[in-house]
């Protein structure tokens, strides 16, 4: 748990999660990730959880990949309960981050978690073909995706992968993932053009949610852009 010092425990925070990447751990996590810069000076409380080890070393599992016999969501949920004992939490702001499997494991808290995540930020990881069609939210949730063109781990136009001995997966690609979420959350019309960011947006969704994705031309497999994510997380609580 990372608590900046602009928290006091006076009033009640947004708690963020973010989860690590295939073979890193929290405290990996806590030295990389973009997202404290951001968030200490509002006081906000971040959770840095280590995944169970699996083929390819730390790892979440969500459905084919990437380590097995272990419910994830259930236990994600689970600290976040024991957070919310220990630290003054405000329930209805608790968001999902993450990069590759973490971002992996995002998308996957937003399908399966919508009840405990007011919005989540994925970055460098897509919804997969095997397990989309299980991601029926309990409501309608933000997502906001980080993509680089240029990913040679997850290839921006999908496809299969084998990075993980004998638990392979398909991504659908980040333009596809956008337009799934869009569906999944009643979205209408089409999405906006790229911003300034690269961020192309649907805005006009079921419960006001915004689903996004934020492309960087070339690139590699990169870490979200906080400084964008944390604005649009921050704006949605949960109803």
């Amino acid at each position: 748990m990372h608590v900046p010092a602009a928290y006091d425990g006076s009033k009640p925070v947004p708690l963020v999660v973010d989860l690590h990447p295939l073979g890193g751990s929290g405290p990996s996590e806590r030295s990389g990730s973009p997202y404290p810069a951001q968030t200490d000076p509002e006081g906000v409380i971040m959770a840095f959880p280590s995944g169970l080890s699996g083929p390819s070393g730390g790892a979440w599992n969500v459905g084919p990949c990437c380590v097995k016999n272990t419910d994830d969501v259930a236990f994600v949920k689970a600290m976040v309960a024991e957070i919310q004992e220990t630290a003054c939490i405000d329930p209805k702001r608790i968001y999902a981050v993450g990069f590759s499997m973490g971002g992996g494991m995002s998308h996957y808290l937003a399908c399966h978690a919508a009840d405990t995540f007011a919005a989540v930020a994925p970055a460098a990881f897509d919804l997969l073909q095997e397990n989309v069609g299980d991601c029926k939210p309990s409501r309608p949730i933000t997502v906001i995706s980080f993509r680089s063109t240029g990913d040679p781990i997850v290839p921006y136009a999908g496809g299969y992968s084998a990075v993980v001995s004998g638990m392979p997966i398909t991504f659908l690609g980040a333009k596809s993932t956008l337009e799934k979420w869009g569906q999944i959350n009643k979205c209408t019309g089409s999405p906006s053009a790229e911003d300034s960011k690269g961020c192309s947006t649907f805005s006009n969704c079921e419960g006001g949610v915004e689903v996004a994705l934020c492309t960087k031309q070339g690139g590699g497999h990169d870490y979200g852009n906080a400084s964008v994510g944390w604005p649009v997380l921050k704006r949605h609580t949960l109803p």
